[in-house]
């Protein structure tokens, strides 16, 4: 059902204008359109208008310098922030500036309306714009693809709040990036930044580097210890590759995340704890579970807000962006300035980018320090991918036949999952385990092959349009959907 409502549009470029004027129009809106940021402000001064949709660039102010007059004014009118640079820093000051929502342009024409929607529909509250400090200008995050502008979209929504984020993505996709992002961006930036990484320490000793110890707690603790939420205080604890945290370890988190507080090694004295929780990892918890390897109860109250990073092969298109980007850090650290030519930006798009973003940061660096020409051609980005190629390890899925069929490559998986346990047997409860793992890329495969579209990817899967949106929570299946031009 659309709630209708005046809507008051602000953007030099008549074309858009006239698109979201007639699709506006179309669906029972009362719309104005202006071309500058005057006239829009004196719309707003004198009360018209339920919802305002602008562009960031207009010829006479900008919409960000503008914003807080507009929430001053009238603190419950909902604004809709569009721009064409499309980058993390414009949709966190969209945020920090209290805009309802930031869509980047080329904008999804039917997502836009949605939001309209939505603004119109919910209940008018003020937007608190109030901060401690203005955070640094730097740009964390690079990339304009619309797979980046999905996750810049999410993380500006994170900024004011202490939910805890779940990062996925395989390695080399930049988690830390993302969770610093959320801190240094965030309210508690004013804490400490706080990382552990679960797989670089002992099994043994994690639970004492989490909750600190006392001394005599066990042989070799001679001093009493702080652990990372002590140090974490008032600020974020970021657990990189909670995946491998084992048991014993998890239960004492999960506690934690429970009650809001710990005690130390070998204490007996409980701490109240308040630092926000944000965890990465490049495997696949659910399948975890289902081996009896990760606590459910703890994904649950890990993953409260998902955020899946995508690889650099499913954002291609931001390659000469990051190029420029990893380039300018070199000429910073005082090498020469470099640029790579257009056939060979070409050649990096098509590769597949097996250590994604991190093995890019490492090409850039390896061409700025050993090349002395201005611009790398195509030859060297051809040889350099070539010979730092990783070879396949034996048994990986790339060594199977490509005509495989499904069956086969599930028989082939079992066969590997069975060896695993030696003499022993899997956990009980195999066959829902190798159910839910294939029902998992089976609605992913679908929903990006449809763009998102759940009435499509219902039709091809054959499923009810509910039990698709069912599984798609039930399962976490998370899609990036590509925009289309308004």
């Amino acid at each position: 059902m659309t709630t209708r409502g005046s809507i008051l549009i602000a953007d030099d470029d008549a074309a858009i204008r006239t698109v979201l004027n007639q699709a506006l129009s179309r669906v029972g809106h009362d719309v104005r359109v202006t071309s500058n940021a005057a006239t829009l402000w004196r719309w707003v001064q004198a009360g018209e208008g339920d919802l305002v949709i602008t562009d960031v660039v207009m010829p006479d102010e900008n919409a960000f310098d503008m914003l807080p007059r507009i929430k001053k004014a009238r603190p419950d009118l909902p604004v809709i922030v569009m721009s064409a640079q499309n980058t993390f820093m414009t949709a966190i000051r969209a945020s920090e500036k209290g805009a309802y929502e930031y869509l980047p342009k080329p904008f999804d024409l039917t997502e836009l309306l949605n939001i309209v929607n939505r603004a119109l529909s919910e209940p008018k509250k003020a937007v608190t714009t109030e901060r401690a400090e203005e955070p640094p200008e730097s740009m964390p995050l690079v990339g304009r693809s619309a797979a980046m502008q999905d996750i810049y979209r999410m993380l500006a929504r994170m900024m004011q709040t202490d939910l805890t984020v779940m990062i996925s993505g395989e390695s080399g996709t930049g988690k830390e990036l993302v969770a610093r992002a959320l801190h240094d961006f965030g309210r508690r930036r004013n804490g400490p930044f706080v990382a552990i990484n679960m797989a670089a320490i002992p099994r043994d000793l994690i639970e004492s580097e989490l909750f600190g110890h006392e001394k005599g707690a066990f042989t070799g603790a001679q001093n009493r210890s702080t652990g990372r939420f002590e140090q974490a205080e008032g600020g974020t604890l970021f657990l990189d590759e909670i995946g491998d945290m084992p048991m014993e370890a998890q239960t004492r988190l999960l506690r934690v995340l429970q009650q809001g507080e710990y005690t130390t090694v070998g204490g007996r004295t409980p701490i109240k704890t308040d630092v926000r929780i944000v965890a990465a990892t490049n495997k696949d918890l659910r399948t975890l579970i289902n081996q009896g390897l990760f606590r459910e109860d703890l994904f649950y109250r890990l993953n409260v807000v998902p955020l899946r990073l995508p690889a650099l092969k499913e954002r291609s298109e931001d390659i000469p962006d990051l190029v420029r980007h990893f380039f300018k850090q070199a000429e910073n650290e005082g090498l020469a300035a470099k640029r790579i030519s257009s056939p060979g930006i070409e050649l990096m798009k098509r590769y597949p980018w097996p250590g994604n973003v991190r093995e890019l940061e490492n090409l850039i660096r390896r061409l700025a320090a050993l090349y002395p020409q201005d611009e790398i051609s195509a030859e060297i980005i051809e040889h350099e991918l070539r010979t730092g190629e990783l070879p396949q390890p034996a048994g990986s899925s790339s060594s199977l036949p490509d005509d495989i069929s499904v069956s086969q490559a599930v028989e082939h998986y079992l066969q590997q999952y069975f060896t695993g346990f030696g003499d022993d047997l899997p956990p009980p409860g195999l066959y829902q385990r190798i159910l839910a793992e294939v029902e998992y890329p089976l609605v992913l495969a679908a929903m990006t092959a449809t763009r998102g579209n759940q009435i499509r990817a219902a039709e091809l899967l054959g499923l009810n349009r509910n039990t698709l949106r069912k599984k798609i929570r039930e399962l976490g299946v998370n899609v990036y959907r590509t925009s289309r031009q308004a």
